[in-house]
C-alpha cells in the first residue's frame, strides 16, 4: 500500500479508474439477477455488449465532473453529491443505448437497481479508502480529544480532523440533553458528567470547545467546567474569523486570556470612532509602542486624511510603517502615512512637524511605563513622562491642535511608584493646560493593564509554562484589572471624542484578577497540574519572588467616588482635583532644575509635594541604595547620603 501511496496522482487517478471499470459492470450484472431473481448464460450473452459498454459510458462522465480529482484522505459528504450526479448521468446513457440498439426491453427496475447499486459502490469505495488510509498513516503519537459542541462547527471540526494524523476524535460533548446518546460522523455524544469516565476509557488528552459563536461570559463557564479535569483545551475562532463558514483544524487556537477573563465586548459607537479621525489630520506619538500601534491600526480603518508616525525606536517605528502600508493597501485607502523618529522632548521638532503638517488630532501614547525601570531611572522617567508630555502639548497649543488625548494608567491612581506619579503629574499638566485656553481640547483616559503588551505576565507565564515551570508570581495576593489592547485602543479612540476640555476618563476594566488564579488556570487548562504539598504529582511550580520597586498589591482606577456615567456603557467620567497652572508651572521649573542637577532628595520632594497621593513603598535612604546597585546611579551618586548607603 505504501508503494502505492507513493506514486504519482496521475497514477492513482489511473488505478482508481481501474477499479471502477472492473466492478461497474459487476454491479450491472447484480442488478439483472436481483431483478430476475437468477441468472443464466443466456441473459448474458443477450446482454453482454450493454453490460461491457457500462465502464466506457461511466469512466469518461467521472472523469469529466472531477470524481477523480477529489484526494480521497480528503474527502467528505459533499462527495456524495458528485457520485449521484455521475452515475445518473451514466444509468441515463445506458437506458439510452439500450433503446437505440433494440436490446431486448430490460424492466425498469434494472436501471433502478444498478442506480442505487453503482452509488453505493463508488461511495462506499471511497470512504473505505479513506478510512483505511487515514488508519495507516496516523502517527503513533496521535492524540484523542473530545469536542465540546456538538452543532454544525463540531461536526465540521470532526471531519477535518479525520484527515489530521495529529488528532483523534473520541467523543463529543455537548450540554444539550436532545443530542446526548445520538451520534455525529460516526462518534457519540455525550455530557461533560460523563467526561471523567470518557478520559479513563479513551484516555483523551485535549479538548477543543468548537462554540464559535457563543458569547465570552458562555465560553468561561464552560472553561469553569472544564479546568477540574487538567486537560489541555483548545478553541475555535469566532464565527466572524472564519472563513467562508468552514473550520478547518488551522483555526484551532490555544487558549488566551481573555478567553478566561469572560468580557465581552459591546459594540463600539462609530459615530465617536470617526469625530476626531476621519478626513483629519492625525499624529501619535509612541506609534510603535503596544497601545500606539494599536491606535494607529484603528485609526487608519476611519480613514483619516493623514496619519502621522512618531516614534522614538528605529527599529518599532519601521515596523509598525511597514505594517500599517500592508494595511492600507489591504483597504484601497489614499491616505499618506508619514513616519518620524525623535523625542518627545525636542519641542523644535515637534513645532515643525504640528504646523507643517496642521494636525488636527494627537493621541500621546509615548511613555515609559515598566515600573521597577523607571523606579531605577527617576529621572529618566521624569524627563519623558513628564517633561515630554508638556513639551507635546504645548506643541500642541502653539500649533492650535483641536483635540489632545493623553495614555493614562491605573497606576497614576494613589501611586507608589515613580512611574505612577509621573502619569498622575502628566494628568495634572492637561488639566492645568485646558483652563488656560480653549483651542486645544484636552482629554485623558485610564486604564489597567493590557493584554499582550509589553511586559504583560501572561506570555512570560505561557513560556514559563512551556518550558516546564517554575511560574515565578510576585505576591500570591498581588490582582490586577486586564484588557485586551484592541479594545482598549477602541474605547481610547471613543473617549477622545467625549471630552470637553480637561476631562479624566475611565475605563470599565472588568472585575480585577488574582494573578496566581489565573496563573492556575493557564497551568490547568494546558493539562498540567500546580505542584504543591497536597498535590504533590504536578509538574509546574511557583515561586514568590516578592513585590519589585514600587510594585503595589492591587490597582485603583478612581482617586476619590466622584464619578459619572457617559454615553458609552464602558467609558466613565471622574472629577479629579487639579492645581493651577501658575503653581504648576512653578514646581515644574524646580523639578527641572532638580533634574538637571541630579538632585534626586529635591526630585522626590518636589514629586510628593505636586503628586497628593504618591505614598512612595521605601524611605529616600533605601531607595537610593536601590539605584546605587542599578539604575540611576549618576542620580545616587549627586545626592548627600552617606557613602557606606550606596554600597
Amino acid at each position: 500500500m505504501q508503494t502505492i501511496l507513493a506514486l504519482p496522482r496521475l497514477q492513482k487517478q489511473i488505478i482508481a479508474a481501474v477499479a471502477d471499470a472492473l466492478f461497474l459492470p459487476l454491479a450491472f450484472i447484480l442488478a439483472i439477477w436481483l431483478r430476475y431473481d437468477g441468472f443464466n448464460i443466456d441473459l448474458l450473452k443477450h446482454y453482454f455488449w450493454l453490460i461491457a459498454s457500462v465502464p466506457f459510458v461511466s469512466i469518461p462522465i467521472f472523469v469529466r465532473i472531477g470524481l477523480y480529482r477529489a484526494v480521497i484522505r480528503f474527502i467528505d459528504q459533499k462527495i456524495i453529491y458528485v457520485v449521484v450526479f455521475g452515475v445518473t448521468l451514466s444509468v441515463m446513457a445506458l437506458a439510452f443505448i439500450s433503446v437505440m440498439t433494440h436490446i431486448m426491453a430490460l424492466s425498469r427496475a434494472v436501471f433502478f437497481i444498478y442506480w442505487a447499486t453503482a452509488i453505493l459502490y463508488v461511495a462506499a469505495s471511497r470512504f473505505l479508502t479513506r478510512s483505511y488510509l487515514l488508519g495507516i498513516n496516523r502517527s503513533d503519537t496521535a492524540v484523542n480529544i473530545a469536542i465540546y459542541g456538538a452543532g454544525k462547527a463540531g461536526a465540521q471540526l470532526a471531519n477535518a480532523l479525520r484527515a489530521s494524523d495529529e488528532f483523534v476524535c473520541v467523543a463529543f460533548l455537548d450540554d444539550n440533553s436532545n443530542l446526548q446518546g445520538s451520534s455525529i460522523a460516526g462518534i457519540k455524544v455525550s455530557s461533560v458528567a460523563n467526561l471523567k469516565n470518557l478520559i479513563r476509557q479513551h484516555d483523551i488528552k485535549e479538548v477543543l470547545l468548537a462554540m464559535p459563536s457563543i458569547s465570552k461570559i458562555r465560553q468561561k463557564q464552560v472553561l469553569d467546567q472544564l479546568e477540574p479535569y487538567k486537560l489541555k483545551i483548545k478553541v475555535t475562532p469566532s464565527i466572524k474569523s472564519l472563513v467562508n463558514g468552514e473550520l478547518r483544524v488551522q483555526d484551532i487556537r490555544e487558549i488566551e486570556i481573555e478567553d478566561l477573563l469572560g468580557r465581552d465586548s459591546v459594540e463600539p459607537d462609530e459615530r465617536l470612532l470617526a469625530t476626531c479621525i476621519t478626513d483629519k489630520k492625525v499624529l501619535v506619538t509612541g506609534a510603535g509602542g503596544s497601545i500606539g500601534s494599536e491606535l494607529c491600526r484603528q485609526i487608519m480603518r476611519q480613514k483619516p486624511a493623514q496619519l502621522i508616525l512618531f516614534e522614538m525606536s528605529e527599529f518599532a517605528l519601521y515596523s509598525i510603517e511597514q505594517e500599517l502600508e500592508a494595511l492600507r493597501l489591504s483597504l484601497g485607502l489614499e491616505l499618506e502615512i508619514i513616519p518620524f523618529l525623535g523625542n518627545i522632548q525636542n519641542a523644535a521638532k515637534l513645532d515643525k512637524i504640528f504646523s507643517s503638517y496642521h494636525v488636527d488630532t494627537v493621541y500621546h501614547a509615548a511613555a515609559y511605563k515598566h515600573v521597577p525601570l523607571v523606579e531605577h531611572n527617576p529621572i529618566e522617567g521624569i524627563r519623558n513622562n513628564v517633561f515630554g508630555t508638556l513639551t507635546v502639548a504645548q506643541a500642541a497649543i502653539r500649533a492650535k491642535v483641536k483635540n489632545f488625548v493623553l495614555i493614562s494608567t491605573d497606576k497614576a491612581v494613589r501611586p507608589t511608584n515613580v512611574m505612577g506619579a509621573t502619569k498622575r503629574l502628566a494628568e495634572l499638566i492637561l488639566q492645568a493646560c485646558a483652563r488656560e485656553q480653549h483651542t486645544t481640547r484636552f482629554c485623558m483616559v485610564r486604564f489597567g493593564n493590557v493584554l499582550g503588551s509589553s511586559g504583560s505576565v501572561v506570555p512570560l507565564f505561557r513560556k514559563q509554562i512551556m518550558q516546564g515551570g517554575p511560574i515565578t508570581l510576585t505576591h500570591p495576593e498581588i490582582t490586577r484589572y486586564f484588557m485586551t489592547i484592541p479594545e482598549a485602543a477602541q474605547l481610547v479612540l471613543q473617549a477622545g471624542a467625549m471630552g470637553e476640555g480637561g476631562d479624566v476618563f475611565v475605563l470599565d476594566m472588568g472585575e480585577p484578577v488574582r494573578i496566581i488564579d489565573l496563573a492556575k488556570r493557564m497551568v490547568h487548562l494546558s493539562g498540567l497540574e500546580v505542584k504543591t504539598e497536597t498535590t504533590p504529582e504536578g509538574t509546574i511550580e511557583i515561586h514568590h519572588v516578592g513585590l519589585r520597586p514600587g510594585e503595589k498589591l492591587y490597582e485603583e482606577l478612581l482617586i476619590g467616588d466622584n464619578v459619572e456615567g457617559t454615553s458609552h456603557p464602558l467609558i466613565m467620567r471622574a472629577q479629579e482635583d487639579e492645581i493651577p497652572w501658575a503653581s504648576l508651572s512653578a514646581l515644574l521649573q524646580q523639578l527641572d532644575s532638580a533634574c538637571e542637577s541630579f538632585d534626586l532628595l529635591q526630585v522626590r520632594s518636589l514629586l510628593l509635594e505636586t503628586v497628593a497621593e504618591y505614598e512612595p513603598q521605601c524611605g529616600i535612604e533605601d531607595f537610593i541604595w536601590q539605584l546605587s546597585n542599578s539604575g540611576d546611579v549618576v542620580a545616587a551618586a549627586q545626592t548627600e547620603v552617606p557613602r557606606a548607603m550606596l554600597h
